[in-house]
């Protein structure tokens, strides 16, 4: 039962206070064993999903707190998956529930259950194939909150004439936020959030060598931008593909609403 349930069936008079009371408290979380407490209450808390993140984890655990978040949610997202994991998950799954990205490092795992659709709409932009990885990580993560997502990648300043055709095609899907993932000098967001109407979240990649290597000077670069930019931590896919998600939701959501006001005064 969700909270609206619990509610419901109180007004309702088929629960008591006292039992909704302790449902209610049972929403915030799902243990498992004493190693893992499953936020099962934060995407309608937040408004953001629970994901699993794989890295440092036991493979077996990673499947039995997988197996706990679809029982909950029809649907686990698991990041940063080495081979080791992959392998335990597809043996524990089978390779039918399985949907594995694999620049992106993760795996949707599901019960036949397909991810909401909410209208949204995300783009992602990547300066140059080195930097892919991190926008796949970010665009897999929109699209599990339900995001429409496009793409445009390898369109970084070295060749700035490849960005203004990308750009078209993204303003194209009037996106309600753009990710732009970029490593080394980490320029292109500047740029791109100079020629755009809609929020952009710089997203450092972690390539580039010698002073400043390891998405240091792109993050850097990203923070003193003169654009206006939302920035996330060097390689953070999730935080940047959350955050653009929930930018793209909110404004499909008050879209949606304005739809059924305007509809309602047209009745009246």
């Amino acid at each position: 039962m969700d909270l609206t349930d619990i509610l419901k069936a109180v007004k309702e008079g088929k629960m008591d206070l006292e039992s909704a009371e302790q449902q209610a408290r049972g929403l915030g979380f799902v243990s498992y064993l004493d190693i893992a407490k499953l936020d099962s209450h934060r995407k309608s808390r937040t408004g953001v999903i629970e994901a699993i993140l794989a890295d440092c984890k036991d493979p077996d655990d990673v499947v039995e707190i997988a197996r706990v978040m679809v029982a909950e949610s029809k649907r686990a997202l698991i990041t940063r998956v080495s081979p080791g994991h992959l392998e335990a998950l597809k043996q524990a799954f089978g390779q039918d529930k399985l949907e594995w990205n694999s620049r992106a490092r993760t795996v949707v795992i599901h019960d036949g259950t397909p991810a909401p659709r909410t209208g949204g709409v995300v783009g992602f932009v990547s300066a140059g194939t080195a930097d892919i990885p991190a926008a796949e990580e970010a665009r897999v993560v929109a699209s599990e909150m339900g995001c429409e997502t496009v793409a445009v990648y390898d369109v970084g300043v070295a060749g700035i004439h490849r960005l203004i055709p990308a750009l078209d095609k993204l303003k194209a899907r009037m996106p309600g936020a753009i990710v732009v993932a970029a490593g080394r000098e980490g320029t292109l967001p500047t740029i791109v959030s100079g020629l755009v109407d809609v929020p952009v979240i710089g997203l450092p990649v972690s390539t580039g060598y010698g002073a400043g290597g390891g998405g240091k000077a792109a993050l850097l670069s990203m923070l003193q931008s003169c654009s206006t930019l939302a920035v996330v931590n060097i390689d953070a896919g999730f935080v940047a593909g959350a955050y653009a998600a929930r930018i793209a939701n909110m404004i499909a959501a008050a879209y949606a609403h304005g739809k059924e006001d305007r509809a309602g005064q047209a009745r009246g």
